[in-house]
């Protein structure tokens, strides 16, 4: 659980219950799937969920006192998950496939990006929750691995033909071969603030002044994770996930203590 030292030396920021209809209808719905796999002793499975859901998921899982379950997306790195409800002597049928993009690019030609690749995806009228992780291994240029429901990824192979200007060929991508993807390197960040609260952590993170970051949070364009946030003294906790609209996204790692000028020490990630 994510902890803060400033302003109580064993703060926690806890679950966050949900908060719209389509965040209880979530709920409702996982809870429905361990009834389902727990009364008939089949195999259930969710869509892909983000961090976020993730978290609502689990929630759900422990009201309806769920304890045989796992969340998957392909890959261990993997950010969208399935959950995947197995009971025991169950015939296990996760619907999780990959597609492989190959792009038939130039040589030098610029290559496409993950938010080409999305954009086409999405241009399939595919739902958000059909698509898991979109990989992109830097030691194989020109190539993509999507992580797609399994008739997502039929879809995918039947129709993408191109990822922004760049023709490509799409075909299914067995989940025992697939390669083991490189971790990307990430810089490890250090800053001082003078206090633990979001515009201050903001500032710091995007090298900007509290004004401008004060500014972002109240346009609406900050989440902490995956929640939208509009309070600049929002206190911030280890283990934190900042999203700016327009400007990326940061892990806020640890909080080592107070520097001798006794400002707070923060750890972070851009990533």
């Amino acid at each position: 659980m994510a902890h803060s030292i400033d302003p109580a030396p064993h703060a926690v920021r806890g679950f966050v219950p949900a908060r719209t209809d389509e965040e209880r209808f979530l709920m409702r719905h996982i809870e429905d799937l361990v009834r389902t796999s727990a009364s008939r002793g089949i195999a259930r499975y969710s869509s892909f969920l983000s961090d976020r859901e993730q978290d609502l998921a689990k929630a759900a899982l422990n009201r309806a006192g769920a304890m045989d379950y796992r969340f998957d997306g392909g890959w261990p790195g993997a950010e969208r998950k399935l959950l995947c409800l197995e009971p025991e002597d169950c015939y296990p049928a996760s619907p999780l496939a990959c597609v492989r993009l190959t792009c038939r690019a130039l040589p030098g030609a610029e290559l496409p990006a993950h938010k080409d690749y999305l954009g086409s995806l999405m241009g399939l009228e595919l739902r958000r929750e059909a698509l898991g992780d979109i990989v992109l291994p830097a030691d194989q240029p020109g190539i993509a691995y999507v992580f797609a429901l399994e008739p997502a990824a039929e879809l995918i192979c039947r129709e993408l033909r191109q990822a922004g200007h760049t023709d490509l060929t799409a075909a299914m991508q067995p989940l025992e071969e697939l390669p083991e993807f490189p971790q990307a390197e990430r810089e490890m960040r250090t800053a001082t603030v003078s206090s633990l609260r979001l515009d201050a952590v903001l500032a710091a993170m995007l090298r900007c002044s509290r004004g401008m970051a004060a500014d972002l949070i109240g346009a609406g364009r900050v989440e902490i994770n995956h929640l939208p946030v509009e309070n600049v003294h929002a206190p911030v906790y280890e283990g934190d996930v900042f999203t700016v609209r327009g400007k990326g996204r940061f892990g806020l790692t640890a909080l080592p203590g107070k520097s001798k000028k006794d400002r707070s020490i923060i750890e972070f990630f851009q990533y």
